[in-house]
């Protein structure tokens, strides 16, 4: 993971500067619909153009930076769109790019490294992200599916759908640590397996493994410290409208 000085961003901040300063950034900005070149311009002028409360992109962005963030204004209802828009487009970031960057890396160095141990390299990554895609089918179908249709009762109450009957309690309870099981691959190539001339992929491999944990560790805390949040207050409002 790219070591950031740990700024605290404001919205007048230029979008430049920030990803110098972090070029992961990149990811968050991608997958709210923000494309470069920036130019010049300010975080909040960005969001603007994009239809995107700059206090949502700031609380996700000083995430990105190690930084807790308190949003001046509460988020609401209204960003949920964005919110799932965002997990979305996680989502296929994961399964498009880094699923097959990583599988990649791990088939050419099992052309070089030929010890018996490097079978194991392919089997633990396999079996960690058939858990990872498990989980994200699971939000696909399941819980953003509900979350929108919460959100369209919520903006349109005299709206005819129903929720489908599941709730934020039962998202929370489903929702795991699916980066622990990464631990064994690791120790086994930082610790374990022996060298065979590969020193080149398996750094590449390892770096891209704690790139893959640092970005689902923050996609676990956007979800479990302003999704679930979020969705648990439209039920509750949407219980006392009743």
């Amino acid at each position: 993971m790219f070591q950031t000085n740990n700024i605290y961003i404001t919205s007048d901040l230029k979008m430049s500067d920030i990803i110098f300063n972090n070029p992961y950034l990149l990811h968050l900005a991608e997958h709210f619909g923000m494309n470069v070149p920036v130019k010049d311009k300010s975080v909040k002028k960005l969001c603007e153009e994009n239809d995107l409360n700059p206090e949502l992109f700031l609380t996700f962005a000083n995430l990105y930076n190690g930084v807790k963030y308190t949003p001046k204004d509460p988020l609401t209802h209204h960003d949920i769109l964005n919110i799932i828009k965002y997990l979305k487009n996680n989502h296929k970031f994961y399964t498009d790019e880094i699923y097959p960057n990583i599988l990649r890396t791990i088939h050419q160095m099992a052309e070089i490294n030929d010890h018996k141990e490097m079978a194991l390299v392919p089997r633990f990554f396999l079996d960690y992200f058939n858990e990872v895609a498990e989980h994200l089918e699971y939000e696909n179908k399941v819980v953003h599916p509900y979350v929108l249709e919460l959100y369209e009762q919520r903006i349109n109450p005299t709206s005819t759908r129903k929720p489908q009957i599941y709730s934020a309690k039962e998202y929370q309870e489903h929702h795991s640590d699916i980066e622990d099981k990464l631990n064994d691959l690791k120790n086994l190539l930082i610790k374990y397996l022996p060298y065979k001339d590969d020193q080149i992929l398996r750094r590449k491999l390892i770096l891209k493994l704690f790139d893959l944990e640092n970005d689902l560790n923050i996609h676990s805390q956007i979800e479990e410290l302003i999704l679930i949040p979020l969705v648990s207050e439209m039920e509750s409002q949407l219980n006392k409208s009743k």
